[in-house]
Order: structure tokens, then C-alpha cells, then sequence
């Protein structure tokens, strides 16, 4: 069994912090989104792995994940050259897939269970498909499914304005080889692409074997500033462990779970965990609340910072506003000027310099 993950799409929710940069490589808890995605995979034991990029950010996504020998697997990665649908992405990567079976995971997604039943289920049922579900507030926004109460699929549908069901598609699938012959008889949607949707509904039409599971713990779509802030609160809560590979002053104070890079150096400052602070990064005279990642090289004086996601080599000093809510770029610098506002919430892009007035 083999796995593709899509890590294309050009992240137009997140700009713009994703105008330097793929979405699946912001970090949470200071590990890159995409591979979370890896790790699930190879927990399972597959270990040939596909992955789709977009020649906007592939170079990166090639560059920071590798080929695959830091997760134990053998990573290929297939150039999808325009935004052209998860089918037309499962079309383009039918030569590296041949005709084994295989999980299709999208790159932007977190979700807390393990992928081990889903893949017993799969195999023992003899399944065409099977797609994970979840109950949603807001169905319109994704591909909703109906299901009998046997779980299984008799409909499928993009986005639709009427939802028949608040059941939500999870960004994780499992196909048979009979998804190629599927994808090979469908059209383009009324938006240009070829959907997965119509893919999985034309296979129930030539009633193929389609079931559904209901996903239990948590799901993120990590598209936007807010899901980027949630996915890293839970994660922190989660799985982060203490662990002090730096240098802390006798002036600082740190409680609850805190972990510190190799390099790091932290003076007279307050920390309340869960925090990640990655390495080399240099904190003086600092408040870190709880749910902050600062990841590699990051230099933070004179400043109060809870509750947000700063990315690699940026400088924050003396900003003496508390700084909640916000999502920071790489290389991003930031300084006070003499007037201050009474709050500040923001979503920085990579490369961006700012003075708050």
C-alpha cells in the first residue's frame, strides 16, 4: 500500500503569510503541518509515500521535508503544474501509484486519531473507498456526504448551498485502484477542477464499494489564521513534553510545561506554559504566555507575547502591548514607536518589517 498527501494549492486564505511560502509548511508547535501528515502515515507501517507539490512552493517543500529518511520513508514527489482538483491530483500520480491501493492525506490537515482502525476497516471490508467523516457546523463549506445506517455512501456532494446532511468529507481517504477508471469517466465541476467528490459518487453509481467512518477527536483545516491558533493550543495541550536544552537565568520564572531548544538563551523573563521555543532563539525581559510557539532563531526583548505562532528568525523588542492572537512570518521585525495603541492582533507575512504606532 502506498500513500500520496497533497501539498499543493496556493493558500489564499492564509496571505499573507503564504505569499513566500506553502501552507502545509507553517508550523505548529513548531513542526511543519505537512509532517504531522508523514508521521500518521508511516505509523501505520506505509512507507512509500507520493507527494503532490505546485511549482509555487514545491522547491520548498522539497527542500525542508527531504527525501523522506527522517521519517523512515521513501518520499516521491509529483509536480502538479496548476490548482486542477484532488482528482486531477490522484490522475497526475497514477504512475507512481501503479495499481496499489493507497491513503490520499491533504497536507493542511491535523486529526488526532490514529490512522491503524481506518486502514483495518479498509482492508477487511474489501472496500472500493472509504472516506472519514465528521459532523460540522457550517456543511456548506466542504463536500458532504449522505449515509445510510449502515455507513454507507449513497451520495456526495461539493460544497453544496443546500446541505442534505452536516456530515463533512475529512481531508483523508482510502481508494483501491478502481478510483483511476472513476477519475477517467468524470468531467470538470463548474469551478474547472476535477473533484474527488464526483470521483468517489461515480464510483457508488457503478455501485462500487464505498463506506464511510465517523471521525472521533479532533479535526483541523489548518486554511486560515484562527485554525493555524487553534491546531496549535491542542497540540500543545496534547503532546508537548517539558524539556530544557537551553540556558534560564535565576531571573526568570518558568511554569507548566515548557520546552527550549538547544542554543537558546532565556534572561529575566516569565514563561507559563504549554510553550515550544525552538533554538538559538534569544529572550530578555520577556512574558511568554501560554500557547505561544516561537520557532528557530527568534528574538523576542522587552515584549509580551500569548497564544500565538511566531515562525523562524524574527525580532520582536520592545513592544510593551501585550501581543495575543497572531500569527508572525519568517524574518519579520517589528519595533515600537513612541505612541502605542491599546491592543494588537495580527497576521504577518514572511520578510515584513513593522512599527506600531
Amino acid at each position: 500500500m502506498k500513500a500520496l498527501i497533497l501539498s499543493g494549492g496556493k493558500g489564499t486564505r492564509l496571505r499573507p503569510l503564504t505569499y513566500t511560502g506553502a501552507k502545509q509548511l507553517v508550523p505548529v508547535a513548531n513542526k511543519p503541518i505537512l509532517w504531522y501528515c508523514i508521521e500518521s502515515i508511516v505509523a501505520v507501517g506505509i512507507n512509500d509515500i507520493g507527494i503532490v507539490i505546485s511549482p509555487e512552493t514545491g522547491d520548498e517543500v522539497k527542500s525542508k521535508t527531504g527525501n523522506g529518511d527522517r521519517f523512515g520513508a521513501n518520499i516521491t514527489y509529483i509536480l502538479q503544474d496548476k490548482p486542477a482538483g484532488l482528482a486531477h491530483a490522484v490522475k497526475i500520480s497514477q504512475l507512481f501509484l501503479g495499481d496499489d491501493s493507497f491513503i490520499m492525506f491533504l497536507g493542511d490537515n491535523l486529526i488526532e486519531s490514529q490512522l491503524d482502525t481506518f486502514l483495518t476497516n479498509f482492508n477487511q471490508k474489501q472496500l472500493d473507498a472509504l472516506i472519514l467523516l465528521r459532523q460540522v457546523a457550517d456543511p456548506s463549506a466542504f463536500g458532504v456526504a449522505t449515509v445510510d445506517t449502515d455507513g454507507k455512501v449513497i451520495k456526495l456532494v461539493e460544497k453544496p448551498k443546500q446541505p442534505e446532511s452536516n456530515l463533512a468529507l475529512v481531508g483523508v481517504y482510502f481508494f483501491k485502484k478502481t478510483i483511476h477508471e472513476a477519475i477517467a469517466q468524470i468531467s470538470p465541476s463548474a469551478r474547472g477542477e476535477l473533484e474527488i467528490t464526483d470521483a468517489i459518487q461515480q464510483l457508488i453509481d457503478t455501485h462500487k464499494n464505498v463506506s464511510a467512518s465517523e471521525l472521533e477527536g479532533w479535526w483541523l483545516d489548518t486554511g486560515k489564521k484562527d485554525d493555524i491558533l487553534a491546531a496549535n493550543q491542542i497540540v500543545l495541550d496534547a503532546r508537548l513534553k517539558s524539556q530544557n536544552l537551553g540556558e534560564i537565568d535565576s531571573d526568570s520564572s518558568i511554569s507548566g510545561r515548557v520546552a527550549i531548544g538547544i542554543g537558546s538563551q532565556v534572561i529575566g523573563c516569565k514563561i507559563r506554559g504549554p510553550v515550544i521555543i525552538g533554538e538559538n532563539c534569544h529572550l530578555e525581559n520577556a512574558y511568554i504566555g501560554p500557547y505561544t510557539s516561537i520557532s528557530d532563531r527568534v528574538t523576542i526583548i522587552e515584549t509580551d507575547i500569548e497564544h500565538s505562532v511566531i515562525l523562524s528568525d524574527t525580532k520582536i523588542t520592545g513592544i510593551h502591548q501585550r501581543i495575543v492572537d497572531s500569527v508572525i512570518g519568517q524574518r519579520v521585525s517589528m519595533k515600537v514607536s513612541p505612541k502605542r495603541p491599546q491592543a494588537l492582533r495580527f497576521l504577518v507575512g514572511d520578510d515584513s518589517q513593522l512599527e506600531i504606532t
